[in-house]
């Protein structure tokens, strides 16, 4: 038997972070996995899509400069070679975490954690007691019922990036924001690209205004788009709709993930009304006292940034630091699209329904001297304002630089600045940046370039 003051049961971005914070504050910490640390975030969804959506980006940045007059001569694309690269970063990452582990003296264990009969925590034959458990074991795809889905070989958001070449075509089942960053990458490599979603529209987790500005840039990318689908069935190279039928090389289902909850049953923990994610209090604390959970199983913000601070936040709780709960409405969520969205907070109507008086100023990119440089005029800055204090309720950016741009107005959040600190900074020039100082001018009607 092996006992330490926490065990940790997931190594992705929440555990990992989690397991290296209870180190710090001086805790004796196990860390489990069936894999190894970085879990999905590391190895099959953020970064080697991101690494992907660089790929794809290079050659957009080919195809612009023919445009711009710069010609080039005709461009050859080794798949092997583009994905050898993400390998190549995904070990350099993995091992670094390795490394952090170490450094910190945390026991990984590789296997699938358990509970046996007497509730205590099994792991490759290891008996693990701890006075502290905190489960950050993430998500499953989500595979819908469809007609002869299993009868064929499909890619899932987990597999995808095992391939070792790119499709002539593919049909993706789903236009969540995994699916549409997926179109985004392997699109400009030629893939005929169509999407299939169940819904009224694709990205519907998102702004309806930056939402249309992608769509427009997906289909002039030439992907398909189809919407308000019924799936029939799925044959070999072909899913039937109850209008159409598209051909595909490969088919990614990516209709979205399923919290893993396997464990939390074992140790029969409280969940939602709906019986699907765990639930927890401010602090991240479960039903039973002792027992933490974050990430994708409790159901907030399915985002690697928010189960990391979830995964401080918990343990700190753990070690007696007084603390305020975190702040949900200012955790930034980040779409890899071309052009870039970025949004945190709430939606004007979203704020309305909550009581308070709006006021959304917006401000284009089609008139700032860098977007028109950098060909990249479709975007947008909008600012969710409480109208009397000048409160940031949340705010929109839409552009190539979106997600790090969304980093000012969170500062200005956090330092419980308003409107009119924002209106008070001035912005370098000519940069995009300048486009938040005019849409915090167009609050007060005193934007310049509009």
């Amino acid at each position: 038997m092996k006992s330490f003051d926490l065990t940790v049961v997931g190594a992705g971005p929440g555990g990992y972070v989690a397991a290296i914070r209870a180190a710090q504050l001086g805790m004796t910490v196990a860390l489990i996995d069936r894999g190894k640390p970085g879990g999905t975030c590391l190895h099959s969804g953020c970064i080697p899509s991101k690494i992907m959506l660089q790929h794809g980006g290079r050659l957009e940045d080919i195809r612009q400069a023919q445009e711009w007059g710069i010609e080039t001569s005709v461009v050859q694309v080794d798949d092997s070679k583009l994905f050898r690269r993400q390998n190549t970063i995904i070990q350099s990452l993995s091992a670094g975490i390795a490394q952090l582990l170490k450094k910190n003296r945390i026991t990984f264990f590789q296997g699938e954690a358990t509970i046996d009969g007497s509730q205590q925590l099994v792991c490759d034959g290891h008996i693990i007691q701890s006075e502290h458990l905190l489960l950050a074991t993430g998500g499953k795809p989500f595979i819908p019922p469809i007609a002869q889905l299993e009868t064929i070989d499909y890619m899932t958001t987990d597999t995808f990036f095992q391939q070792t070449s790119l499709p002539k075509s593919l049909v993706i089942i789903g236009g969540g924001v995994i699916a549409v960053e997926l179109a985004f990458a392997v699109s400009p490599f030629g893939t005929k690209v169509t999407i299939l979603e169940v819904a009224s529209d694709i990205l519907q987790t998102e702004d309806e205004q930056a939402r249309a500005v992608v769509k427009k840039q997906l289909q002039q990318r030439g992907v398909e788009i189809e919407t308000n689908v019924v799936i029939e069935n799925v044959g070999q190279g072909l899913v039937r709709t109850a209008n159409a039928a598209f051909p595909f090389e490969r088919l990614l289902v990516a209709a979205g993930r399923r919290p893993n909850t396997k464990l939390a049953d074992a140790l029969h923990l409280q969940k939602d009304a709906n019986n699907r994610f765990i639930e927890v209090n401010p602090y991240y604390e479960t039903s039973k006292k002792g027992i933490y959970a974050i990430g994708d199983v409790i159901g907030k913000y399915e985002l690697a940034h928010a189960a990391s601070a979830e995964g401080i936040a918990a343990v700190e709780h753990m070690a007696g630091i007084k603390q305020q709960p975190i702040d949900e409405l200012g955790i930034p969520r980040c779409v890899y699209t071309d052009p870039e969205i970025a949004s945190f907070g709430l939606s004007e109507k979203e704020a309305k329904e909550r009581g308070y008086d709006v006021k959304v100023s917006f401000s284009a990119n089609a008139a700032n001297g860098k977007a028109l440089a950098e060909g990249d005029t479709s975007g947008f800055v909008k600012l969710i304002t409480e109208k009397k204090y000048g409160e940031l309720l949340g705010a929109v950016i839409v552009g190539k630089h979106a997600t790090e741009l969304i980093g000012e107005l969170l500062a200005t959040r956090v330092s419980e600045g308003t409107i009119s600190e924002l209106q008070q900074l001035i912005h370098a020039h000519p940069t995009i940046a300048e486009v938040i100082g005019e849409s915090a001018q167009a609050f007060s009607k005193r934007a310049i370039h509009q």
